[in-house]
Formats: C-alpha cells, structure tokens, sequence
C-alpha cells in the first residue's frame, strides 16, 4: 500500500522589524501573521508542516545588536508551548524553527520537532554557523552540538538540516545513514550570493542520498539591513533530485503537496550508495 504523505511549507515576509517595534511586539506580529497559515495547513489535512528559519522574527544576523539576543527563548518555551497546541489540534506533525537560549549567553540557531499528538520529539542546533557577506551568525549562535538526529514521528522519519548547513554534504549524508525519510531546510537567504546553488545543492542532496527534502526560504526585503531580497522559492525535491512543487517568489505562501515515500525505496534499489560508500577511506574528511 503506498505511503503517501501530505507535507506542507510556509515562506513568509516580516510583518515588523528593527525600529518598528519593541522585540517582543516584533516576534508576536511574526507568529500572528503565520497562524492562518498553520490553521489552513491544518484544515487541508497537512501531516508534516516546515516553518522558515527563525521563523517568530526577521533575519537579524545582517546586523550586530546584541538587543536581539532578548528574541532568544528555551526550548521548550512559549514559541514552542503555542505551537504545540497547533500540532495536537490536526494531528500534524511541525517542525518550529526557533531562537534557543541554553543559558544566560549560550544561544542556538534551533528546529524544535513537534509530533502530532502535541509532543515534543526533539530538537536539531544548527552545526554550520556562517559569518561572511551580511550574514553574521557568530555573533548569535553557537555551532550546534547535538548531531544530526532523525526523529521518529507519527508519519514518517524526519531529519532536520538548516540554512547555511545545505553547504555540507557531509551531514546530509549522515541524515540518510540515520534513517532519515523526509529532511527539511529551513532557510533565509537573499538574491544574489548563492542564489544559483539554491536549486543545485539540495536536490543533489536528495538524489545522493535518496530521501525527499522540503527547503524553505523567506520572501521579502527586511529593513534595516536591507542585504536583499528574500526570493522565497520554496520547493519539494524527491528523491531522483527532481523539484516537483515549488513556490513564488515574491509571496507570503502555503506550499502543499502529496508524495509517496515508497519511492525511496524504489530509487534504492537503483542506486546503492548506502552499499557501495567506503568510510574506510574518508578518513581525509575529518582531518582538522
């Protein structure tokens, strides 16, 4: 019998931002504009829906104010604690990309995953923390330290793989090798610098490593950084690399689509990476 899954993402502009008003103003504006979303989501029988990264503010890494480390919240949190309810209100599977304070000044760039019966399965730190061309995320977040987890919810096998991460094939492989059915990226990121990788890098993720992805990128252009455009673009890629569902540009958007995860094991069957892989011999790739 097919395993048919209905996934949804949700690429959003910033309603508020830097000098429009207070932090908490800013971050409740943001998850307010996302509700109707999460609620149409649910209502049109999503199972697994994916926010945008950090997805209760603006992408505030262009700058260096530290009075955006107060946008930061434990895990769980009220962020979390809110969407909870949404999660057990469908019975749908979330994954919450938040702001995480540990402690006092030990803060993460975090995906908390929700299953859909409104608990808490886990959470994946972002690990590839970049710092070059406006986007300063050292100055935020320390480097993830809790690997690269799979999560088992009420659908599917689902890792998590954010933004800058794309870049390194290395942990996307590790999310296939843990059992990884469905890998979501989360993600904010401008025109220009590395729009054409985009559509290179995670399809060839998915084919390389034969699960489906969903990638989220935010729209819109967020004073006062001003880095850009947000080119939203949000996609599902199956497991061949192919995008088959794919959003704007330019508009706040609900990505929904249908796909069936026995076609992994189809590909598989193909292509045996899994098989043929030689760890033995990649020693060269964690040589400092």
């Amino acid at each position: 019998m097919p395993r048919i899954i209905r996934s949804g993402l949700i690429q959003m502009s910033a309603p508020l931002s830097e000098g429009d008003a207070g932090i908490h103003d800013i971050k409740e504006a943001m998850i307010r504009k996302h509700i109707p979303y999460i609620e149409e989501a649910g209502e049109r029988g999503v199972q697994i829906l994916c926010l945008q990264e950090i997805f209760s503010t603006p992408y505030f890494c262009p700058g260096q104010s530290a009075e955006w480390y107060d946008a930061a919240e434990p895990v769980p949190g009220p962020t979390v604690e809110r969407m909870r309810e949404y999660a057990k209100k469908f019975s749908m599977v979330m994954i919450v990309p938040v702001f995480e304070k540990e402690q006092a000044g030990v803060l993460y760039n975090t995906a908390v995953v929700i299953d859909a019966d409104g608990s808490v399965l886990g959470k994946y730190r972002k690990n590839h923390i970049p710092h070059t061309s406006g986007f300063w995320e050292k100055f935020f977040f320390r480097p993830g330290n809790l690997g690269y987890p799979v999560f088992q919810t009420k659908y599917c096998k689902v890792g998590v793989y954010i933004c800058y991460d794309r870049h390194f094939p290395e942990g996307a492989r590790i999310l296939g090798l843990n059992g990884a059915e469905i890998v979501y990226n989360p993600s904010a990121t401008v025109e220009g610098l590395s729009q054409y990788l985009w559509k290179l890098e995670q399809p060839a993720h998915a084919a390389a490593n034969g699960y489906f992805m969903g990638c989220i990128n935010r729209v819109g252009t967020e004073k006062p950084w001003n880095i850009g455009r947000f080119y939203g673009s949000s996609y599902f890629v199956d497991p061949r690399g192919q995008i088959f569902a794919q959003a704007s540009e330019d508009n706040d958007e609900l990505l929904v689509s249908d796909f069936d995860l026995d076609m992994i094991e189809d590909v598989r069957k193909t292509w045996q990476f899994f098989r043929d892989r030689r760890p033995e011999s990649y020693g060269k790739i964690t040589e400092l």
